[in-house]
């Protein structure tokens, strides 16, 4: 692995006095820079036949809570999209490079450190014996795949908000700890992409922020600390998915930047990990025609990977596709074809494809063809094998763990500590005061309202826990008419109303909520628990924060900030927009002083 995790590759963003005094974390040595087992690699490539070869560039998901699944269910769909009925199969007959992890894998952090060793165990019967790279999205905040009783900690857009580049470090450190004891060597994050685009469906609170500077330098600690923690990163979406109004899952977003802007802004953050060693870059189904005006969207295009990717910002790592069967990718060719242009434009690993054997028998039929040269096969393969001899993947039984030892690495107590002690620095006030807003609640009457179910219970059990009388009333993201009446009522009723808010934009139910509650005159405290964007909807709304999230963590810092117990210290990390495209908070706003 590129272990640098001793050195800073931007400048430390500066914290204020307060904020080091609430974050004390471990300084963590520098460690010496790995180099990959050359000689293995070589003797690995040249002892693979062409079909072993193709096989390590395929990293598809698999269904089953264990690798040789029993589950009628997830046989079924193992057969229709992989032609096997389990994971164990999928090893022995293709020879896989890599499995990707999902939430529906999952049952226990114990199981599926299993579930990796059973994938290990069929690799090592494999006539070359090769480790399985295994994967997941565990970037937190809102996409995570193992969830409790592995540590929740902040997404990238509260760390934004936190302006700590230890915090960032020290959260993608203990996230890499957990996956390791997991058996999962890789992660698909950092998220780099700057998000500019307020009305981004896809990325969002996944983003740092809607600066590049501060995206970047956050990039780079995140990498640091997944080093650190022994996993692979992941940079993604290349070339930035940061301006765009179009979900890649469901449509092919266009980035209409010209190539200044592209330099300036969305490419800042990849330069930044390539400088902290990534291990790999995931491309995005986008189509950017100041780097290919072919309209191919980047995952297929040469001129982004090889041309730009490889040639002008120097990665040499490993590439990635981003999933297979997301619409941005799949509207030009068929799912065969689309494995084969990947690699043509310069891709090493295939993720997720929709249909497994078609895939596969078309990049095998390009290389018998000579489409897809020895050469180029190679390439992909040797840098392939290369990241796993840097994780120390040599052989499939050093990919195994001790299952024994999980429980007592997932989720410890020292990392659920640091975790509050990083959300602690994130939530912001955006309007008002915050910090004392509710300075004495014991038999005080408070509403909770908003669409969120789990994230107002959490935070209804902290409050009554300090003695408040706490009601708790479910509007939804598009509150009828009667739940907003239903609301106002319950309201006049209170000494202070909490309205969590979920991605409004003006005129939507949610903002007619936030109108009524105003106009009924009880202490109205606002709070975002997705992007800060929300305010733009009711700028005059006079107590207003944001936490980036509704995970039960953001919940506690939030109370926590309320009850006075906790300096609010966040900062925005994007800018929000007002009317008639003017700023109405600036990137690094807050209200309290």
């Amino acid at each position: 692995m590129r272990m640098i995790a001793g050195r800073m590759t931007a400048p430390v963003v500066t914290c204020c006095a307060v904020l080091a005094a609430c974050l004390v974390l471990p300084v963590l040595a520098p460690t010496a820079q790995a180099s990959p087992d050359t000689a293995w690699v070589e003797r690995t490539l040249a002892a693979m036949t062409t079909r072993q070869k193709v096989g390590q560039l395929f990293v598809p998901r698999v269904y089953g809570t264990s690798a040789d699944t029993r589950n009628p269910a997830a046989i079924r769909r193992n057969r229709a999209e992989l032609g096997v009925a389990n994971a164990v199969e999928l090893v022995a007959d293709y020879g896989i490079g890599g499995v990707v992890y999902f939430s529906a894998n999952v049952t226990t952090p114990r199981a599926l450190a299993r579930f990796g060793n059973s994938l290990q165990q069929a690799a090592a019967q494999l006539p070359v014996p090769i480790a399985v790279l295994t994967a997941m999205d565990q970037e937190q905040g809102t996409v995570v795949r193992v969830g409790p009783p592995a540590t929740v900690l902040p997404g990238n857009m509260a760390l934004g908000a936190s302006r700590s580049l230890p915090a960032a470090r020290e959260s993608a450190r203990i996230t890499a700890v957990e996956l390791r004891a997991m058996g999962v060597r890789m992660d698909y994050a950092p998220v780099a992409d700057v998000n500019t685009n307020p009305a981004n469906p896809v990325i969002g609170v996944r983003s740092f922020s809607s600066d590049p500077v501060l995206a970047a330098q956050l990039t780079g600690a995140s990498i640091d600390g997944l080093h650190a923690g022994g996993v692979a990163a992941t940079a993604k979406h290349f070339p930035g998915h940061g301006d765009t109004s179009v979900d890649s899952h469901r449509g092919l977003p266009v980035i209409d930047h010209d190539r200044a802007g592209l330099d300036a802004v969305d490419l800042a953050p990849f330069r930044a990990a390539i400088a902290a060693g990534v291990d790999a870059i995931m491309t995005g189904h986008l189509v950017v025609p100041a780097l290919d005006p072919s309209g191919s969207p980047a995952t297929l295009s040469e001129p982004v990977i090889t041309g730009v990717l490889r040639r002008q910002l120097g990665f040499d790592g490993v590439v990635v596709t981003d999933s297979l069967r997301m619409a941005g990718v799949r509207r030009q060719h068929a799912d065969g074809e689309v494995a084969v242009r990947a690699i043509l434009a310069g891709a090493d690993q295939l993720l997720d494809p929709p249909d497994l054997p078609a895939a596969f028998a078309a990049v095998l039929r390009a290389v018998g063809s000579g489409r897809i040269s020895a050469a180029r096969l190679d390439a992909s393969v040797r840098r392939i094998l290369a990241l796993k001899a840097d994780l120390g993947l040599t052989s499939p039984e050093l990919a195994m763990v001790d299952t024994s030892a999980v429980r007592a690495v997932v989720g410890g107590a020292a990392h659920r500590d640091a975790a509050l002690r990083i959300t602690d620095l994130t939530t912001t006030v955006i309007a008002g005061d915050g910090g004392t807003a509710l300075p004495d609640v014991r038999g005080s009457r408070i509403l909770i309202t908003g669409p969120s179910s789990a994230a107002m219970s959490a935070l209804a059990r902290i409050l009554g826990q300090r003695g408040a009388q706490v009601s708790v009333l479910q509007t939804g993201a598009r509150p009828s008419p009667a739940a907003i009446d239903r609301a106002v009522r319950a309201a006049r009723g209170a000494d202070h109303v909490i309205a969590l808010t979920w991605d409004v934009r003006s005129g939507d139910r949610q903002a007619r909520l936030i109108h009524a509650l105003q106009d009924c005159r009880t202490p109205l405290h606002q709070v975002a628990i997705g992007t800060p964007y929300d305010i733009s909807a009711f700028p005059d709304v006079t107590d207003a924060l944001a936490t980036y999230s509704a995970l039960p963590i953001a919940m506690r810092s939030l109370a926590r900030v309320l009850l006075g117990e906790v300096r609010p210290v966040g900062r925005l990390p994007v800018a929000v927009p007002g009317q008639g495209g003017r700023i109405l908070f600036p990137v690094g706003w807050r209200a309290m002083p």
